[in-house]
């Protein structure tokens, strides 16, 4: 059951990804065959370029239950439903000698939400079983260092693969928050790191150039802390799951 939900839910990422890709690359199959005078042509001969990103994103937790969770707490299943959220950030690009190859940064301010759903055994044989949820909020400094792999430029267009990782610090965390026994949270860790993969495509413009961008990120570590209430006990790990969408600003 529980290896069926992870192929499920990353198939369904991968689903959302490629609608994504088709989207964005789509204008360069529209306008790539006529040849076209090229905007902001001294772009590539700046190895430094600043900008700004706004976006939106859907997070969740690759769970992890204990393996004793329905004899000791009488749990029947556990997923995570993904929400939206959304984010901003500055962007800097450093050209690494070539068009082609380059090394981005991009701090950013994200708001996230993961919901746990819990369904427990009820006690009276003849009752539905339990219903439970519990909602993690999360506002988190991001600070991904990723190397961008573009393609030549295609008239006014480029499309690019994106690798590499990032640090997460979680400002929502209750890590060191003493535990309420009548109404238990779950304990998120504050850092995190992550590893991440995506792909965008690029938009001269005359004087700027804009692009749309899709990564997915996961978490390397064990997030969860474990404190032995209700709602902790059935988990034996989570990691942090996040697919983003981001439209960038770059001069």
């Amino acid at each position: 059951m529980l290896k069926q939900y992870f192929i499920r839910v990353h198939v369904l990422y991968f689903m959302r990804i490629l609608f994504f890709f088709i989207v964005s690359v789509s204008p360069l199959f529209l306008y790539g065959q006529q040849e076209k005078p090229k905007n902001y042509s001294l772009y590539d001969k700046h190895p430094l370029h600043f900008g700004f990103m706004l976006g939106m994103n859907r997070s969740d937790f690759a769970v992890f239950q204990n393996v004793n969770a329905y004899e000791e707490t009488g749990l029947l299943s556990l997923t995570s439903k993904s929400t939206p959220g959304g984010q901003v950030g500055i962007v800097s690009t450093l050209s690494l000698g070539t068009p082609v190859v380059r090394l981005r940064f991009i701090p950013t301010l994200s708001f996230q939400e993961r919901v746990l759903n819990y369904t427990f055994q009820n006690p009276d044989p003849k009752g539905k079983p339990i219903a439970l949820e519990e909602r993690i909020g999360s506002t988190d400094l991001c600070f991904p260092l990723m190397l961008q792999f573009r393609t030549l430029r295609i008239n006014n267009f480029a499309a690019y693969l994106l690798a590499g990782a990032q640090f997460t610090l979680d400002l929502q965390s209750q890590q060191d928050a003493a535990q309420n026994t009548l109404d238990p949270f779950i304990k998120i860790k504050k850092k995190d790191y992550e590893g991440q993969i995506g792909f965008g495509t690029e938009f001269f413009a005359p004087y700027f150039k804009f692009g749309m961008e899709v990564k997915y990120s996961t978490g390397f570590n064990n997030s969860f802390i474990q404190d032995n209430t209700e709602s902790s006990r059935p988990i034996d790990k989570l990691l942090n799951n996040t697919l983003w969408f981001s439209i960038i600003f770059e001069g």
